[in-house]
């Protein structure tokens, strides 16, 4: 009798034997739908061996002909569902298109091995022109060429910029399932050799030889939520690193994670091309800005530029939880973590996200003595009141894509598409192609550097550069910040990203973040506030005993509906973790409530 393990879409660590029926040419990495607790499941079988079992149920009927997956890519399905403490099931149904109706049990052909060859090590493409060297390289390149990008809407333009090359096939939820799975096999058998994706198509078969490319890896969307909760950025290293695959990253402004690899050799990045780049000013706005969010500087550029006929985009921030000094600028921080404390209202305390430690509200600012300490912020309505009284004649829209859903958020983006000024969030930039704005300003960007998150300066340097690659050459940047000598803004005016990254990561050594160390962020769920502390507490005493890892206390959130427990650690984090939690996978009385675990959080949820 040939048995088969099967691993299902479901949060278990373990796999399901089953009778694989007679005459059935079956392998690993082929799908097959079999009985599972009264219901017929799709699972991926992960091995095949010998047995005599009469009560094992047989499998009723196979998804795929022939496997999706060859025997390195199961290989590497393990490693990322170990890496981030998910299910091999899970990982399997994450990274594959969706199945199909049952095919049968026709002949299939067993995978190959593709021969170890030495390639060269992945590269790192920044500065201007990255995006068309990257299409002049993979038009030059022999075989096949994969795609990820890490949205739906940047995938389709990416297909669209292929398909001048040759044809090109896409492996996303932008097209149906049944293109998807007929995509996957072309490339598989080298009928097409160009595509794009999400994150989804990362495991998709490349005949080689073979290019990888991944657009804006510092992206946080190439971690959506569900597992396996791995960065593509990762996931494509370790592919690249086990099998002969050249890799292309491509960023405005690489993951701190990215650079410090580049310079510690193990990517290659060649010296970034600067380009055209618009004048930068950085207005001073400290002890002002509290009745009118344009400083006089941005209000006469504002009407400069309508005059001339060219369109206008105002960046707003929907951040106000962090406290600062209204006089000198200053965020007040953990004095362990160097991360913006939490402003709380109700409680009338500020606390750190990461070690919670509480704090009562200061009555001065520690640096100049100052009394003005605010919860500061301008958001997307006041602004646009605003812009309105001054400049009535204007075409004026505002555009949040991540508050607005639906049909009304597609009102706001046609509204957005012809207006003279546009007042929006970060995600309102993706409306303007590169160079098509005359002037871009951030209103208050502090509220960006206040985030209680160590990645603040990161981003803030994100979003500040996307906003000058989308200014021509002529046109103008201005940023009015209570913190006007920062070093992401300082990177922005002089176009240099060294004196950005040196400053960070001397940051992020002093005090064990990445990629010096990692992070995971354990959360406990239960239906009573006090069932939630008891488990915290229980996980937390079980993390403290584990040697390697640095635990700090349980966090809860606004709610008191979950509890969240940060944990630092080494490059053996997962393993550290797993056999730290193992005690609560099996099923007690005692242990009622939900623990969930996520390994190099991008996104800081509390």
């Amino acid at each position: 009798m040939t048995i088969a393990d099967v691993a299902f879409d479901a949060p278990v660590a373990h796999f399901f034997s089953y009778r694989v029926p007679d005459g059935w040419a079956l392998a690993p990495g082929q799908r097959a739908i079999a009985p599972l607790r009264g219901a017929s499941r799709v699972g991926m079988v992960v091995a095949l061996h010998d047995g005599a079992d009469p009560r094992l149920k047989p499998l009723d009927r196979l998804v795929d002909r022939e496997p999706v997956l060859s025997r390195a890519h199961l290989d590497l399905v393990h490693w990322i569902a170990g890496q981030s403490l998910s299910s091999v099931g899970s990982t399997c149904a994450a990274l594959l298109p969706p199945p199909l109706a049952a095919s049968g049990s026709g002949p299939n052909r067993a995978p190959g091995r593709r021969p170890a060859t030495a390639l060269e090590r992945p590269a790192l493409l920044i500065g201007a022109g990255r995006e068309k060297r990257l299409l002049e390289r993979i038009e030059a390149m022999p075989g096949s060429a994969l795609v990820i990008a890490p949205d739906l809407e940047t995938t389709a333009r990416w297909a669209q910029r292929l398909a001048k090359i040759d044809r090109v096939v896409r492996l996303d939820s932008g097209v149906t399932d049944e293109e998807r799975a007929a995509a996957w096999n072309l490339l598989r058998d080298g009928s097409v050799r160009l595509a794009a994706g999400t994150r989804s198509a990362l495991l998709a078969p490349l005949p080689p030889p073979a290019t990888l490319v991944l657009i804006d890896e510092h992206e946080a969307a190439h971690k959506p939520p569900g597992p396996p909760r791995m960065h593509s950025r990762d996931v494509a290293l370790e592919r690249a690193a086990r099998e002969p695959v050249a890799l292309l990253l491509t960023a405005a402004t690489p993951s701190v994670e990215a650079w410090w690899r580049a310079k510690s050799g193990l990517l290659d990045m060649p010296p970034p091309q600067p380009g055209p780049w618009p004048a930068v000013s950085i207005a001073d706005t400290r002890g002002i800005l509290r009745r009118e969010p344009l400083t006089p500087s941005l209000a006469r550029a504002i009407r400069e530029t309508l005059a001339a006929r060219r369109r206008v985009f105002l960046a707003v921030s929907r951040l106000t939880s962090s406290l600062a000094c209204d006089e000198c600028g200053t965020v007040v921080r953990c004095a362990e973590c160097a991360i913006a404390l939490v402003y709380s209202r109700a409680a009338a305390q500020l606390v750190c996200r990461l070690c919670a430690a509480a704090h009562p509200l200061p009555d001065t600012c520690s640096e100049c003595r100052g009394r003005r300490l605010s919860p500061f912020g301008w958001g997307a309505e006041r602004v646009e009141h605003a812009v309105r009284r001054r400049f009535p004649a204007a075409r004026i829209a505002r555009w949040d894509p991540d508050a607005v859903r639906g049909g009304r958020g597609e009102a706001q983006r046609a509204a957005a598409a012809v207006a003279d000024v546009v007042i929006g969030t970060r995600g309102a930039l993706r409306l303007f192609g590169p160079a098509s704005l005359g002037l871009a300003a951030f209103v208050a960007p502090d509220q960006l550097l206040r985030a209680p998150d160590f990645r603040a300066g990161e981003r803030t340097l994100g979003l500040a550069w996307a906003a000058a690659e989308r200014v021509a050459a002529d046109g103008a940047l201005i940023i009015q910040s209570q913190n006007p000598g920062h070093y992401a803004f300082e990177a922005v005016a002089r176009q240099n990203l060294h004196e950005f990254y040196q400053h960070e990561l001397t940051f992020r050594g002093e005090l064990g973040y990445p990629p010096f160390r990692r992070l995971a962020v354990v959360t406990t769920r239960a239906s009573e506030a006090a069932e939630t502390r008891r488990l915290a507490q229980a996980a937390g005493a079980a993390l403290r005993g584990c040697t390697g890892l640095t635990v700090y206390a349980p966090v809860a959130d606004r709610r008191d509906r979950a509890h969240r427990i940060v944990v630092k650690g080494d490059a053996d984090l997962p393993r550290l973790l797993e056999e730290a939690l193992r005690e609560f996978k099996t099923p007690r009385p005692a242990s009622r409530g939900i623990i969930d675990v996520e390994v190099d959080p991008v996104e800081w949820q509390f």
